[in-house]
């Protein structure tokens, strides 16, 4: 446990009781500054806009990787007191809008359901709200963290309200498909590029990109109905917008659902690009003989 994880945590509790426009506030000087800084991963940024928006002049896609870069500190900042923060403070912040019957049905219902929750940068805010909102069992898969500390704070964080177990990636499907089958949620994020094993080659923005088959798969065989999740930072906290559940999905071309999937989410994305996690190499796994993006 090195000493760095230690006063990084400790840094979270402490600014955790703040007030919000406190917190935004360095998180917004913070992001300039890693705007600035951090010349790889803005490279990172700067590609991913190039490739999904090259109808946006350059000054336009500058402004949405600064503005993105702000995001970024400020979703990770707002971590000490989504985590960290009383309930009732937790509570106030965030804002559940959407489909009525959607709603309901999460907090209600009885029948296995997989929120599809891509990775923009209120994530963790919307997973938070639901588990605050539903006492279903629920899951989410997670990548481990290098650090233990870190990953404990971090699996701590998300299973901090309701019945929430967080199951590793590496643990498979069984786990998955057992609390689909108990009528449980699961909050999905299958918009990531996690290498070739696995993954299917699906365009995104007319790019073909490495995509995890999971939500047309788990839907499937977990008999689920698939509900997305799009979360946003607004000034007051986290406004989660519940979208109607997916009709015709999935069907029995995994590939075709799996397209279908990134077409969405491109639309999800193009009401709010600053906020979408584009600090990820998204076109890291190229199709065989197509040269590299980065």
């Amino acid at each position: 446990m090195s000493l760095g994880s230690r006063l990084g945590i400790g840094f979270m509790r402490v600014i955790a009781p703040l007030p919000l426009p406190v917190v935004r506030g360095f998180g917004a000087f913070l992001g300039r500054i890693l705007h600035t800084i951090a010349v790889p991963r803005r490279r990172v940024v700067d590609t991913n806009l190039a490739v999904c928006f090259p109808e946006k002049s350059e000054a336009e896609r500058r402004a949405i990787a600064r503005e993105s870069f702000v995001y970024v500190a400020q979703s990770w900042l707002d971590r000490g007191w989504l985590w960290h923060a009383p309930e009732k403070t937790v509570a106030s912040r965030l804002k559940i809008v959407g489909a009525a019957s959607e709603i309901d049905e999460i907090a209600h219902g009885d029948e296995p359901m997989i929120l599809f929750a891509p990775h923009f940068y209120g994530l963790d805010a919307a997973a938070t709200a639901l588990t605050m909102h539903t006492a279903r069992p629920s899951a989410t898969i997670y990548t481990t963290q290098r650090d233990p500390m870190i990953d404990a704070w971090i699996r701590e964080g998300r299973t901090r309200f309701g019945d929430v177990a967080a199951l590793n990636r590496v643990d498979g499907i069984k786990p998955v498909l057992q609390g689909l089958r108990k009528g449980g949620l699961l909050y999905l994020l299958p918009d990531m590029d996690f290498g070739r094993d696995q993954t299917i080659f699906v365009p995104f923005y007319g790019v073909q990109a490495a995509t995890v088959p999971s939500l047309s798969r788990f839907a499937r065989l977990g008999k689920a109905k698939v509900v997305p999740v799009v979360a946003k930072l607004t000034r007051e906290g986290y406004e989660i917008e519940i979208l109607p559940t997916w009709q015709n999905f999935p069907t029995d071309d995994v590939e075709a659902d799996t397209a279908l999937m990134n077409e969405r989410l491109q639309g999800y994305i193009d009401t709010m690009p600053s906020q979408y996690y584009w600090v990820h190499r998204r076109f890291k796994t190229r199709p065989e003989g197509e040269p590299p993006i980065y």
